[in-house]
């Protein structure tokens, strides 16, 4: 990376509508989507620690590695509407775009690959020969608490930035505050009220951000 300027972006619920997890426990049925969607909920409000949750929303569904690939889909299907526009346009004036996520490298990177953004900081699964799930990467910083500040530290130390900006709508998002230099709401798809208060500024549509970026 050679930009100054760098940018973090959340996946879910910020550049598409789904939450991935979400919609994997929804192909377990009813009673396993409801259970999973609760622990999102929570983690994302800031009242349940990203380690306690982890790996009991992994264990209860079990992904595999096509189920992977269908979410990678539904990401694009259901991408924000400004949002390649917005990436583009940031690109072209010097941000390094980076996504930045407590979901699944395997199914964020098709995203990605649409939106044009090289970089995918997220949490890598593991499946076996015939694609079944193995378990998650431990080195993946975005499964724990506080991950995203780890991530946003080394972004940072590694580009030599000298001005980094995370954007989400979740807890984990606001509490970056500190490891970059500002921190952008997102209640496109979910107002939550932590981060609504807490956050620099807060935003309801991607195509927001490049007016506050230039104030910056």
């Amino acid at each position: 990376m050679t930009s100054t300027k760098l940018l973090l972006l959340d996946c879910d619920s910020t550049l598409s509508a789904i939450e991935g997890i979400d919609e994997l426990g929804r192909l377990r049925g009813a009673e396993t989507f409801s259970a999973v969607e609760q622990m999102t909920r929570a983690a994302m409000e800031g009242g349940t620690s990203m380690e306690s949750i982890f790996a009991r929303r992994l264990e209860l569904i079990r992904p595999t590695a096509a189920e992977l690939s269908t979410i990678g889909a539904q990401y694009i299907a259901h991408v924000e509407p400004s949002a390649k526009e917005t990436i583009q346009m940031l690109q072209t004036e010097g941000w390094t775009v980076v996504i930045v996520s407590g979901g699944f490298t395997q199914a964020i990177q098709p995203l990605a690959d649409y939106l044009g953004v090289e970089l995918v900081e997220a949490v890598l699964l593991e499946f076996d020969a015939y694609g079944a799930y193995a378990g998650f990467s431990p080195a993946c910083e975005t499964a724990r608490t506080r991950g995203k500040n780890a991530v946003a530290k080394r972004l940072r130390k590694s580009s030599e930035a000298t001005l980094s900006v995370m954007v989400g709508d979740g807890a984990s998002d606001l509490e970056v505050q500190g490891d970059v230099d500002f921190v952008v709401g997102f209640g496109g798809y979910a107002v939550r009220e932590k981060v609504k208060a807490g956050a620099d500024a807060f935003i309801l549509s991607l195509g927001e951000l490049p007016a506050i970026l230039r104030k910056l």
